[in-house]
């Protein structure tokens, strides 16, 4: 079953700090009273914040902890100085451990950056809260981790710029606080900048396939609402209109709270390969409201697609040029035909009712007919446009239980001076 993910993924919130004041009460003044202990006091209590390097992605692996101001445990845990440094902050917990998607994110980076430093930034007894009372810590979080970073800039070879620091959830929160509070500009945080919408952890799960799968990078697009996407309209890829998501995304200059979509497979890899589709349809009579079930195969150089539904976001326009959005799990290469298939039996009893409906208010002599003389197609991921023109130009008219072929008659949607085609009505 293939998936539709609005995306709301990794993102982050930049907020200042006043330097010089009080002590807050609460586990923020707890955290800052024990960063300014004295390294000659003995800690007892379990930090609320500890840095643990993790050189397995096995859960069962305890990983290596680092410690603020001491040098022995960079050593002992094989700290790489001079290689990127990951830090993963989680979220907001109900179970008071790490999730699943946590050590997969781990493996991930590892296999994919063998000799990087990966940290898990392990803030569980202040996430562990009220949802609104880690909302609160995640400042002091931010903060802490900033004074990490400081500290290991302190250090000969190692880099601010090698840092990415990759937030979840609330852990995007703690990200962009980190980000304002450190001495100097992190590499990259993750969050994706753009807010889109999408399942919660699933959003964790394409940020791990675009490490796993970097030959098969998914794309989304940004578009003002989801029935535009759904009709195929927002397949530009303009003016930073699209980007791959998760590790590969670019850094792009885009307006504040764009939407960015996608279709997705239901497993990794993620991928899918989105088209719209143009379909200016005829009717030579009145035919009223109808709603014709489409569904069309594609024919490529590579692989023919499943039978695809071409899904009627609003009511068809007679007369006019409607757009579909539609999407195949494989890459099926260059197109080279289409089948257009008007389905006659309804699968369902709402189907079977607008069945009836269009059969209603339509006149007592009218034929179910509509004529269709080309479709029109764009890629979205490689925003090449072609056009199919029906196979028998005698014959372009379709009605339910029957099929038109279209083949591929030119690259580009329009030549230069062509007019739209003039429609006589019988």
């Amino acid at each position: 079953m293939r998936n539709s993910v609005p995306l709301l993924c990794l993102w982050s919130v930049h907020c200042c700090f006043a330097a010089g004041s009080p002590t807050p009460p609460g586990p923020e003044g707890r955290l800052q009273d024990e960063l300014r202990t004295p390294r000659n006091v003995q800690i007892v209590a379990k930090p609320l914040v500890r840095f643990n390097l993790r050189t397995s992605g096995d859960s069962e692996h305890e990983g290596c902890y680092l410690s603020l101001g001491h040098n022995q445990p960079l050593e002992d845990c094989g700290f790489n100085m001079t290689a990127k440094t990951f830090f993963i902050i989680h979220g907001w917990t109900m179970s008071g451990m790490f999730e699943n998607w946590l050590y997969k994110l781990v493996s991930a980076l590892r296999m994919r950056e063998k000799e990087a430093n990966v940290v898990v930034v392990d803030w569980l007894p202040l996430a562990h809260q009220l949802y609104t009372d880690a909302v609160n810590n995640t400042r002091v979080v931010g903060h802490s981790v900033a004074r990490m970073l400081d500290w290991l800039q302190e250090k000969d070879d190692f880099s601010l710029g090698n840092v990415h620091l990759i937030g979840y959830s609330l852990g995007a929160h703690v990200a962009g606080y980190a980000g304002n509070f450190v001495k100097g500009t992190v590499g990259r945080i993750t969050a994706i900048t753009e807010v889109v919408k999408c399942e919660h952890e699933r959003a964790v799960h394409l940020f791990v396939d675009s490490l796993v799968n970097q030959d098969k990078p998914s794309f989304a697009f940004q578009c003002t609402d989801s029935n535009r996407f759904k009709k195929g309209i927002c397949l530009s890829c303009r003016k930073n209109r699209c980007n791959s998501i998760g590790y590969n995304a670019k850094k792009t200059k885009s307006k504040r709270n764009s939407k960015m979509y996608l279709k997705t497979r239901a497993g990794m890899p993620f991928r899918v390969y989105h088209y719209q589709m143009k379909i200016h349809i005829f009717s030579y009579k009145n035919m009223g409201d109808i709603e014709p079930n489409f569904y069309v195969t594609l024919y490529g150089t590579n692989a023919d697609s499943q039978i695809l539904p071409l899904e009627i976001v609003e009511q068809i326009g007679l007369n006019a040029t409607n757009t579909f959005l539609v999407y195949t799990e494989e890459d099926l290469g260059d197109l080279l035909k289409i089948k257009l298939t008007w389905e006659g039996a309804a699968q369902s009893w709402y189907n079977l009712w607008k069945e009836l409906r269009s059969y209603l208010s339509q006149p007592r002599s009218s034929e179910r007919q509509l004529n269709i003389r080309r479709i029109r197609v764009k890629s979205g991921e490689t925003q090449r446009r072609l056009t199919f023109c029906v196979e028998d130009l005698d014959n372009t008219s379709i009605s339910p239980g029957q099929e038109l072929w279209f083949h591929k008659c030119r690259d580009g949607w329009r030549m230069k001076n062509e007019t739209s085609p003039t429609v006589e009505l019988s």
